[in-house]
């Protein structure tokens, strides 16, 4: 909102330093103007710019705009937009194989294949970099890391180390009916395998562990877990795109880990949990 400034004071009608029909030995010199007629243009300056500010106010208010209470909007910063959806779109990249594993990728290439500019996929691509999902390469762009089974085996691991016990302490506390608010989620994993989609699988696949575990009201868990999901999902080198049937035996294992959450069946939550984790896709 652009705001108007008030005038602050009006110039006299007449010439610079003479009043009208003031006496001639009451003339003024040039650029003096007597006390009490300063006063007067200064009261009548400052009663100008009251009332221009008070119907300013009034203006304002009108309208719902409360300028000295609530500092005005913050304008939307395009290009943080932009990168944001890089990432995006670089991650289902990776998900799907179109990255492949040890290929070098450079950012002006990656901009004309989404039609940006490089700036956006290089900062993208950066971020990507302190994910450990590629890696710099000085002059020529981002190679894409590749990974073997055992560093598959190891994040797996690790994942059921946090998780299992997560699990199981919720198995026995939440109740039935918040359980089954998290029906929708494991049935988009089922949707996105069944049309085969890895991207929208992987997606799907994390925010449903990460309504699981956000019961435990520990955001650090979610968090730390919710990355290591993600790393994952990442393609192992030379491997085969997943079938959808495989895709669709994992997206089932969440429907099943649901039913025994709500029977609080500890047995068959442990078992599902790890096996999902070892996984193409847990």
């Amino acid at each position: 909102m652009e705001q108007g400034s008030a005038r602050e004071g009006a110039r006299p009608a007449y010439a610079p330093g003479v009043f009208p029909h003031a006496p001639a030995e009451r003339r003024i010199p040039e650029g003096r103007v007597p006390e009490q007629a300063r006063g007067e243009q200064s009261r009548t300056a400052q009663s100008r710019t009251e009332q221009s500010r008070t119907e300013q106010s009034r203006t304002e208010h009108a309208r719902g705009e409360h300028t000295h209470s609530e500092p005005p909007a913050p304008r939307v910063v395009r290009r943080h937009s932009v990168r944001g959806q890089i990432l995006d779109a670089l991650r289902a990249a990776l998900v799907d194989g179109e990255l492949v594993p040890g290929q070098v990728y450079s950012a002006p290439a990656l901009g004309a294949r989404f039609g940006v500019s490089a700036t956006p996929v290089r900062e993208a691509m950066q971020r990507l970099a302190v994910e450990g999902a590629v890696e710099v390469v000085p002059n020529r762009g981002f190679r894409v890391s590749e990974r073997g089974p055992r560093e598959l085996a190891e994040l797996a691991e690790v994942r059921a180390l946090i998780e299992v016990p997560v699990m199981l302490s919720l198995a026995r506390t939440v109740p039935a009916h918040r359980w089954s608010v998290l029906r929708p989620l494991a049935e988009a994993t089922v949707t996105a395998a069944a049309v085969g989609d890895r991207a929208a699988y992987a997606e799907s696949d994390r925010a449903f562990h990460r309504a699981v575990l956000a019961l435990s009201g520990n955001e650090q868990l979610v968090s730390v877990a919710d990355e290591l999901h993600r790393r994952s999902q990442w393609p192992l080198v030379s491997s085969p795109a997943t079938r959808r049937a495989d895709l669709l035996a994992d997206a089932s294992e969440h429907t099943a880990l649901l039913d025994a959450l709500i029977a609080q069946d500890l047995n068959v939550v442990q078992s599902l949990v790890r096996e999902h984790f070892t996984g193409a896709d847990g």
